[in-house]
């Protein structure tokens, strides 16, 4: 009996040491994982947050090509208003005497005109006082030969009616010739005022051809699309090519993706370990800062699909460079 209660005893205290030491226990917490049990782990290339573009923009309406006549080296450090590529500015110079020489031309063309249309004017003047004058006299000659026979009635009311005609004639020359002047003036004016904006244009298109950055980073030569090679000194461009790009290597960003299956188990602001494909060992940490909203296929050959992720990196460093291949491994 005795040895029966110390064995139940024994038992009790042994069930409640086991349930104290459970229940004691931390909660662990739990890292993300795919359906088997895996933790989630993504690849993906680095990219700089910051990076500009340098696309060839249309230069006025006659230049649809420009020719490189100097270009940095690729991967050139560059600084913020350096100066990256320098684009032909022979053609718009050419313009730019071409339309100096024209615009002097149509301002003398304009100085005539005025000079002309002055003398118009005062020669219609002159005309309209003498009709006026010969109008006045033969409506008093058909007054004063009121009291006269027929025939010499019958002459001065013809007279009379030829002065009206010429009168009218020289007023609606007045009416109509200062319309006709107006409209003269204002076609001239209109081709000095389109000459001047063009050469206005021009002029200050002439700085630009001087390609600049405006932020610091490492320079990258763009890809001559009839080619396939870098653009170098020499080549023609078109409008909408890309000349090259500037990204600023201070912070960076990783462009990942993640699939369909796991896009729940992910937030923004969620901590990721990168590792570099080329430094497995070394850890760099990053944090959610973008998660697509539309599914894709991965490429063109996968039937997986996925969403877009940018893990940015939390740290500058000079290691992470744009295009090397990194691992994702969300926290």
């Amino acid at each position: 009996m005795k040895n029966r209660i110390l064995i139940h005893l024994f038992f009790i205290s042994t069930l409640a040491l086991v349930l104290s030491s459970c229940g004691g226990k931390k909660q662990e917490s739990v890292q993300p994982t795919d359906n088997s049990g895996k933790k989630i782990v993504e690849t993906g290339e680095l990219a700089a947050i910051d990076s500009r573009s340098f696309i060839l923009p249309r230069f006025g309406r006659y230049w649809w090509q420009m020719k490189i006549i100097g270009i940095q080296k690729h991967g050139t450090i560059v600084k913020a208003g350096d100066s990256i590529i320098q684009l032909d500015p022979t053609d718009i110079k050419k313009f730019v005497i071409d339309m100096q020489s024209q615009l002097e031309t149509q301002t003398a063309v304009l100085a005539k005109l005025r000079v002309d249309q002055n003398n118009k004017i005062q020669e219609l003047d002159s005309k309209l006082k003498s009709e006026t004058a010969t109008f006045n006299l033969k409506k008093l000659e058909l007054e004063a030969a009121r009291f006269e026979s027929d025939r010499i009635k019958k002459i001065k009311q013809l007279e009379f009616n030829q002065a009206k005609i010429e009168f009218s004639k020289i007023q609606n020359q007045m009416k109509w010739g200062k319309i006709f002047r107006a409209n003269e003036m204002k076609i001239e004016l209109i081709k000095a005022n389109q000459m001047k904006s063009e050469l206005k244009d021009a002029n200050e298109i002439l700085p630009k051809l001087t390609i600049r950055t405006p932020i610091s980073g490492i320079f990258q030569v763009g890809t001559n699309w009839r080619t396939g090679d870098l653009i170098k000194i020499g080549d023609q461009i078109y409008p909408g090519n890309n000349m090259g790009n500037v990204p600023d290597l201070t912070w960076m960003k990783v462009n990942t993706t993640v699939g369909e299956r796991d896009f729940l188990k992910i937030s923004k602001g969620q901590k990721v370990v990168v590792r570099l494909d080329a430094m497995p060992k070394v850890r760099f940490d990053g944090e959610v800062s973008y998660i697509g909203k539309l599914c894709h296929l991965k490429n063109e050959k996968s039937r997986q699909k996925v969403f877009d992720v940018e893990v940015r990196m939390l740290k500058s460093d000079e290691r992470l460079k744009p295009g090397m291949t990194v691992s994702c491994e969300y926290k």
